[in-house]
């Protein structure tokens, strides 16, 4: 069966890997999270990625990824937050599939990654000023590219019913 890729998109924190993992197990599709996809391949992770090699070097990788992506159907891929922000990225995802922003408040971000320490973009004194800008300058990105927006400031499980209820 050829089933179209769902791709999950939104600012970090927003739940695409909570809610890509239970759209997997709802629909029978594979899951696979763009970061820890890069992060095999490169074995290193993500924050060593950008240390080491710094955040151009990382976005190539995802470019490439995203080329390989988009080669498979019946994925359902939770993109990196700057994933996207990529028109490159952009278009080839959507070759292959339907592009979901989980659309959340910043506010509700902030509150969640109140306490990790993961996020390279994040891993500064002023984080919360840099959430917020980063934010800003990333949903109007996020929107123009998705086909589907959902309201992500709901339980995991209500995400995903409503997102298979939209793309059946």
């Amino acid at each position: 069966m050829n089933r179209k890729n769902i791709v999950l998109c939104g600012f970090m924190g927003c739940g695409k890997s909570t809610v890509g993992s239970l759209l997997s197990r709802k629909t029978g599709m594979s899951f696979i999270d763009l970061d820890s996809y890069i992060e095999k391949k490169e074995n290193k992770s993500v924050s060593d990625i950008f240390a080491d090699k710094g955040e151009e070097y990382f976005r190539k990788l995802e470019r490439e990824a995203s080329v390989e992506l988009s080669k498979k159907s019946g994925l359902v891929i939770a993109a990196g937050g700057g994933t996207l922000t990529y028109k490159v990225n952009v278009d080839n995802l959507k070759k292959s599939g339907k592009i979901v922003l989980l659309d959340i408040p910043v506010e509700v971000v902030a509150a969640r990654l109140k306490n990790d320490t993961t996020r390279p973009l994040l891993n500064r004194p002023d984080k919360g000023k840099v959430m917020k800008e980063l934010y800003e300058k990333r949903l109007p990105i996020y929107k123009e590219a998705a086909d589907i927006i959902v309201n992500a400031a709901q339980s995991p499980m209500q995400i995903c019913m409503q997102i298979i209820s939209m793309i059946s």
